[in-house]
């Protein structure tokens, strides 16, 4: 039983990457996954219920296809099938470099806390994307 009195030793390098390891590998495995299951051709996954339902197309549409396509390295069709999907990954990155690098210092690893008003910001730049994409004059933000 440990003394409640004495501090805890710190956690080792390996210890403390273990967590952004494992996240990394996660989506490794994903991106593995689409890159070689491909999402253009139908039966792989499952349709988007939104679509299916209404015709209209989600802020997640083409979100596969994007992920797909950079799996192969085309960041073109990866913009173009989900912009807002390729800015997802590129902040995923972004974070989980910040993540790794403090946790191999043995810095605190929290991650970002984003207020109210981002959630609503980022709530409302999809409302927007979602709508343009579904006027015709949004062709272009189809996959």
């Amino acid at each position: 039983m440990s003394d409640p009195l004495v501090p805890a030793r710190p956690a080792g390098p390996l210890r403390r990457l273990a967590a952004p390891v494992g996240t990394l590998a996660a989506a490794v495995v994903a991106f593995a996954y689409v890159g070689t299951v491909d999402p253009n051709e139908p039966g792989h996954y499952p349709v988007c219920p939104l679509r299916h339902l209404t015709g209209l197309l989600c802020p997640a549409c083409g979100g596969l296809r994007s992920a797909h396509a950079l799996a192969h390295g085309d960041l073109a069709a990866a913009l173009g099938a989900n912009a807002p999907a390729v800015a997802g990954y590129a902040v995923f990155a972004l974070f989980w470099l910040g993540w790794v690098a403090r946790a191999a210092r043995g810095l605190p690893t929290a991650g970002p806390r984003p207020r109210p008003v981002h959630w609503w910001a980022l709530g409302g730049l999809l409302l927007v994307f979602t709508l343009v994409r579904n006027l015709p004059v949004g062709a272009v933000l189809r996959p």
